[in-house]
């Protein structure tokens, strides 16, 4: 099972589960436990290969992962805590599992937030991928993930994202980074599936104004969508949460208690 954390309310029934981005970890909602766990219970997971959750033995000769089992793992943990129904936040990568965990299990998910949400990609990130399957075996997997966190982060406001995400990346081994990297195959097809189909659970997107590569799909996506709405934060990147945590939180606990 998954390392998980959880921070149980002493009257609140609501229920707000994290899912941080590949190459993060748990510790990337430092800045939101304080404020979340105020009004609600607070689950918060690291990925398989990430923070303390180790590859499981079956993983040592598995050379690819799925969207589906890394949702599956989620999945066992909220089922292990008996929580009914939760609120999701995700940041990036965790977004389209979130989105996929509302894709197979629908019950499980009041609510979805999606901070520097994934919902397609453009010409520049397609490039980007493309550069990854071709040098990911031959070049160490940190320059690779160092590159791609400049080019997803490249401004000067966006630094510490870009070093605490680059920190977090350098506890993965070079053969758990590749087995994430291969997702990037499934990404598309998964991607289009979801931009055509709306789903009718209330859904908040909250994005960065210098999130470049993501933000014009987004604006899009919630033109489309019935159940979606759009907050976007002025000088601010990807990484929303950790950029602008107090407007974060205040956004996202405020979208929560209106649905209650």
């Amino acid at each position: 099972m998954l390392n998980y954390y959880s921070y149980p309310h002493t009257t609140s029934k609501e229920w707000v589960t994290f899912v941080h981005g590949a190459g993060g970890s748990s510790s990337i909602w430092y800045k939101q436990i304080r404020d979340f766990k105020k009004h609600f219970n607070v689950l918060i997971l690291d990925l398989r290969g990430h923070g303390n959750s180790k590859p499981k033995f079956k993983d040592t000769f598995n050379p690819k992962y799925t969207f589906d089992s890394i949702t599956n793992d989620i999945v066992e943990v909220i089922e292990h805590l008996k929580i009914k129904k939760s609120h999701f936040i995700g940041i990036s990568l965790g977004t389209i599992l979130i989105r996929n965990l509302a894709e197979k299990r629908p019950e499980l998910v009041k609510s979805m937030i999606m901070g520097g949400a994934i919902i397609k990609l453009n010409f520049r990130s397609r490039v980007l991928i493309k550069v990854g399957v071709v040098f990911k075996s031959v070049v160490p997997y940190m320059l690779l993930y160092k590159l791609f966190a400049f080019i997803i982060m490249p401004r000067k406001n966006h630094k510490k994202s870009r070093l605490l995400f680059v920190n977090e990346a350098k506890k993965l081994y070079q053969k758990e980074f590749i087995r994430w990297f291969k997702l990037t195959s499934e990404i598309n097809p998964l991607l289009r599936f979801f931009r055509t189909k709306d789903i009718n659970i209330p859904t908040f997107y909250i994005m960065g104004a210098e999130d470049h590569l993501f933000l014009p799909s987004i604006k899009n996506i919630v033109s489309q969508h019935l159940t979606s709405s759009l907050f976007i934060i002025e000088n601010c990147g990807h990484v929303v949460n950790i950029e602008q945590p107090q407007t974060f939180n205040q956004q996202t606990i405020r979208f929560i208690s209106s649905i209650n």
